[in-house]
Parts: C-alpha cells; structure tokens; sequence
C-alpha cells in the first residue's frame, strides 16, 4: 500500500466525496481520518504532512467507504455534537438536527422562567433535548421517554457520560405507559416522527431508522396522537414544545384547539401549545 500524508489522504478522500455529491466534502473527511487516528480534526492542520501507517489508511479507506455509501458520518464516528455537547449516537436512534436546537433553546427560556419545571422529553432517542435541558437548567427535573429500549439506553449511556441529572427514564409509546402515579409536567418536549412516507428524502435517511422519521396522515398521526393525551399529563397552562415542518403548524395548531391548546408561539420547526 503506497504511503500518504494526511495532506493527501484528505486531498484525495475530499475529491471521492465530492464527486459522491457529497456537499460538506472536505469536512467530511478531516472528520473520518480523525476518527482514525483518534485525534481531534485541528490536529490535522498542524500535522498535515505527517505520513500515514498503512494501517490507519486502511482504517481511513473503510470508513471512507462507508460515507461515499451515504452512511450518516455521525453513525460513522458514533457521536454527534449538538449544542455544543458530543452526543453518542447509534442506528437506533435519529441523528440529532441543528433545527432541534431551535426547539431546545425555546424550551431552555421557558424552564428557566419557571419555578419548579418538570419537564418530560417524548420520543428522546439520543436523549439530546432532555439532556441538554437537564444541563442548561439545572433546577429543571427531566426526564426521557421512547418506545425503543435500544434508543433509551442510548439515552441512558449520554446522561451518565455528561452527568447530567435525569430524573427518570421510561419505555414508553408516547405517554400511554408511564406509571399511574407520574405527576403532571409543566413542559413536555417532542420531536416526534412527522416525515410524510411521500416525501423526498436525502439517501443518509435510508440509514436512521424509520420509526424515528416518518408518520402517516402528512406526517402527522403521532403528532396529534400526543396532542390528544397530553392533558392530563400536563398543570394548567402546561406547554407542549414541538418539533414539526413549518407547512404542518396550522393544521397542528387547528387540531390543538379540539383539545384545549393555543399557540404560544411558531418559530422556524418549532410550534409551542399551551394548554387553557
């Protein structure tokens, strides 16, 4: 096997993901040679010319591989950073999303208003919303719910490994099995599966497991079945905190109004419900 420097590892690696049409190409290879090495990415740029051992370029070219198969790069590396924290990621769960940050910075500002905030995170897969909830105000009690044992203990793995304070995980299809006795939340948080099966998806899609995207009835059957079982699970004036595609607001918030709901607020993929 011919011998490369890092230079032209990333040089060529950089010239296959584009050709791939894989936009973020460049990135995107800094960050497998890393994963590699097992080096940050800007330790690169100061070693650019170090020569590779054959058997990291054949550990570089499998992961390489992989990506130009459009496998997500965070599944790759088995992480992904959101909100400034690394969150181990796995195919059991979907990789988090900068527009998920939106919801959670709306969800930061109104726990950080209240007084006692209990906070429940629906269909938490890594766990990021609640996580990073639990972190950024700490007198929030949180907890995470999913269907998918796999998906909480993923979950379960990412709050031991940022020490964050979660108050309790639950196996859940959406509110249906929490214990009879779970007091009422102030907030509860969701992003829920709301991609149409119709939709136009990107091929790293084909990797994230299904349950975790797409909903029937335009994207919005789990949506509204939440919708429809939240109350009793929520104190008067309680929130419901939504991740949804910006087409799907009105008809969420006309269907939120069957159930007592108004919108306190629409902002980019986030919808706010407040319960009357």
């Amino acid at each position: 096997m011919t011998s490369k420097s890092i230079a032209e590892w990333l040089a060529e690696a950089t010239r296959q993901l584009a050709a791939a049409t894989i936009q973020s190409s460049r990135l995107d290879a800094e960050l497998l040679l890393a994963h590699a090495l097992q080096q940050p990415r800007t330790w690169l740029h100061a070693h650019d010319d170090q020569p590779l051992t054959a058997e990291i370029i054949e550990i570089a070219n499998a992961l390489l591989l992989r990506r130009l198969q459009r496998e997500p790069l965070a599944y790759i590396t088995g992480q992904k950073e959101f909100y400034g924290r690394s969150f181990l990621v796995s195919p059991d769960t979907l990789i988090p999303r900068p527009e998920t940050e939106i919801l959670v910075s709306h969800a930061i500002t109104h726990a950080a208003a209240q007084q006692h905030p209990r906070v429940l995170d629906v269909g938490c897969g890594s766990g990021c919303i609640g996580i990073t909830l639990a972190l950024e105000v700490p007198q929030a009690a949180v907890s995470l719910a999913d269907i998918s044992a796999p998906a909480l203990a993923v979950a379960r793995d990412n709050s031991r490994r940022l020490a964050a304070p979660i108050k309790a995980l639950y196996c859940s299809d959406l509110l249906a099995d929490l214990p009879d006795d779970t007091p009422p939340f102030t907030i509860i948080c969701a992003n829920l599966p709301y991609v149409d099966p119709s939709w136009e998806t990107s091929p790293e899609t084909a990797y994230e497991p299904a349950e975790a995207l797409f909903a029937g009835n335009g994207g919005l059957d789990l949506i509204y079945k939440l919708i429809a079982t939240a109350r009793p699970l929520l104190t008067q004036k309680g929130l419901l905190i939504l991740e949804a595609d910006p087409e799907q607001h009105p008809a969420i918030a006309t269907y939120g109004q069957q159930y007592q709901f108004t919108v306190a607020t629409r902002d980019d993929y986030t919808i706010i419900l407040k319960q009357q």
